[in-house]
C-alpha cells in the first residue's frame, strides 16, 4: 500500500506539471475556447498547490484542500462543454489529474488511518532506544532528564515538516525558559539535519534515527513512505509517520500527536497548554 503511495505522489506531481505545460502550448496555438482551457485550470490545482508548499513551506494546510479539489472540477467541466466528447484528450487529462487525482491525494495519499500505540499512550513511560547526534550515541535514559518535546519530521525533503521546525525554532526561547529540551528527530543523513539546524535560530537537538529503529520501537515506521525518485537524493525508502510528544523529567509522556494527515500538524499553542497543565513553567 506504502509503496502504490510512493508511486502515486511522485506520478500526480508529475502529471499535474506535463499537463499544464501541454493546455499552455495547446492554448498558445488556439482560441480560449478550446477544451484545453479547461485542463489549464484543473493541472494549475496541483501545480500551484505544491509550488506555494515548495517557496514557502507551511506546516499546515486545510484538512479537505476544498480549492484544490474545486480548480479540477471546474476545469473539468469546462474542458466537458467545450469539447463535447468525454473522450477528448484534454477532457481525459483534466478528468485524471484534476478531479481523480486531486481526491486521491487528499483523502487516500494524505490520510494515515486511525492510530493506536500502546507505546506512545498517555502515562505510558518512553520506550528505549538509540539516537546518534554528531556521532555520538545517547539511549533514552540519557535523554529524559529534562522536559522533553520530541518531533519525529519525514526529511529535509518535506516542506511541511522543515516549517513545523521553522515554528518551534521560532518559540525556543520560552521552551527553554521553562527548561524544556527539544529533541528533533529524522532518519536522514546526518549532514543533512546539521545543515537544516544551521538554518535555524536555535539550539535544538537534532538527532539521528538510523534505520528508522527508534520509529520502527514506537511503531510509527512508515515503509516505503518515501515518494518515488527522492532515493537519488541520499534518503531512505522508510520515513516516520510525523509524531510529535512531550515526555516529563524522566520519560513518562504526557503528551503525543499521532497525526492522520500529513499535511494538519499540531499548533506550538497546544504544546504550552499541556505544558501549563503539568505546571512545567
Amino acid at each position: 500500500m506504502n509503496l502504490l503511495k510512493s508511486l502515486f505522489i511522485t506520478g500526480y506531481l508529475m502529471a499535474g506539471v506535463a499537463g499544464l505545460i501541454a493546455a499552455l502550448l495547446a492554448l498558445a496555438d488556439s482560441r480560449l475556447h478550446s477544451p484545453w482551457l479547461g485542463t489549464a485550470i484543473a493541472c494549475a490545482g496541483p501545480t500551484l498547490f505544491f509550488s506555494q508548499i515548495m517557496l514557502k513551506p507551511r506546516a499546515r494546510t486545510s484538512r479537505n484542500l476544498n480549492l484544490l479539489i474545486a480548480a479540477g472540477v471546474v476545469g473539468a467541466g469546462i474542458s466537458v462543454a467545450l469539447a463535447g466528447s468525454l473522450a477528448a484528450t484534454p477532457v481525459l487529462i483534466s478528468l485524471a489529474v484534476g478531479v481523480a487525482g486531486s481526491l486521491v491525494y487528499v483523502f487516500w495519499y494524505s490520510r494515515f488511518g486511525a492510530a493506536g500505540n500502546a507505546a506512545l499512550s498517555g502515562g505510558a513511560q518512553l520506550p528505549d532506544f538509540e539516537l546518534v547526534e554528531q556521532g555520538r550515541r545517547f539511549r533514552t535514559a540519557e535523554l529524559v532528564a529534562k522536559p522533553a518535546l520530541w518531533i519525529f519530521y519525514r526529511g529535509n525533503w518535506c516542506p511541511l515538516c522543515v516549517a513545523q521546525i521553522q515554528e518551534i525554532a521560532a518559540q525556543y526561547r520560552e521552551l527553554a525558559r521553562r527548561g524544556v529540551e527539544v529533541y528533533l528527530v529524522s532518519p536522514q543523513p546526518e549532514a543533512n539535519s546539521q545543515a537544516l539546524s544551521k538554518k535555524m535560530d536555535a539550539p535544538m537537538r537534532f538527532m539521528t534515527d538510523a534505520d528508522n529503529r527508534a520509529a520502527e520501537t514506537l511503531g510509527i515506521k512508515v515503509v516505503d513512505g518515501l515518494p518515488a525518485g527522492f532515493q537519488a537524493l541520499g534518503y531512505g525508502s522508510d520515513v516516520p509517520r510525523p509524531t510529535v510528544f512531550i515526555t516529563e523529567p524522566g520519560g513518562r509522556l504526557i503528551f503525543c500527536d499521532l497525526t492522520d494527515n500529513y499535511r494538519v500538524r499540531p499548533e506550538p499553542a497546544t504544546f504550552f497548554s499541556v505544558l501549563d497543565r503539568h505546571a512545567i513553567v
